[in-house]
Formats: C-alpha cells, sequence, structure tokens
C-alpha cells in the first residue's frame, strides 16, 4: 500500500488485544528500505484525549536476515514449549477484549 508521504511505501496496522502494532517500510534519501515496527498500548486520558505509550525499533538492511534469523527461532521455540503443554497457550483473538485505537489518536 503506497502512503502520501514521500518515505513511506508500506504501513500495516495490527490490532492485538490491548496494544496496536505498526509495520512501517520506508525509504531514504539514498533509496534504501528500512523498517520500523511500532507498539502502541493505550495508557489513560489526558484532559479527555486518550494517551498512549509508544515504542518503536527501526530495522536497518544490513539486518534484515539476522533480525528474522532471530525472530523466527524465537517463535519456534515458543509454538515447541506450547506444544509439549509446559506454558500456556494464549486466548483465541475472538475471546480477547478488543480496543480500537485509530493511528491519528497516536
Amino acid at each position: 500500500m503506497m502512503n502520501e508521504r514521500n518515505d513511506e511505501v508500506f504501513s500495516k496496522r495490527v490490532k492485538a488485544g490491548k496494544r496496536t502494532y505498526f509495520f512501517d517500510v520506508k525509504t531514504t534519501k539514498g533509496k534504501d528500505l528500512y523498517l520500523t515496527i511500532t507498539e502502541s498500548k493505550r495508557t489513560g486520558d489526558f484532559d479527555g484525549r486518550p494517551e498512549y505509550e509508544k515504542h518503536k525499533i527501526f530495522l536497518y538492511k544490513e539486518d534484515f536476515e539476522k533480525f528474522n534469523e532471530g525472530f523466527s527461532e524465537a517463535l519456534e521455540t515458543i509454538k515447541n514449549l506450547w506444544d509439549s503443554g509446559e506454558y500456556k497457550k494464549p486466548e483465541p483473538a475472538e475471546e480477547r477484549e478488543e480496543q480500537s485505537v485509530t493511528f491519528e489518536e497516536l
């Protein structure tokens, strides 16, 4: 999906329970691509307006492969631990309380 901002070439919002994750692919002036991953969690209200706590990771092209390897290995380990029955699996998404967040509110 193309965005109206010149440096942003793709954006994906993922609502997951009380958190929302944003995956944004951007480009530098030199046409190098990088990824930002933002976690946003509503922390309350201030003067009637919602407040959010945000954390952002910047991932650059030279780190894509190593990051993917580490992330994939961590997810595979989690899956194996769940399958062993020793750890609790997450509730299905439809059973969790969802909270709507728009990008403009951030």
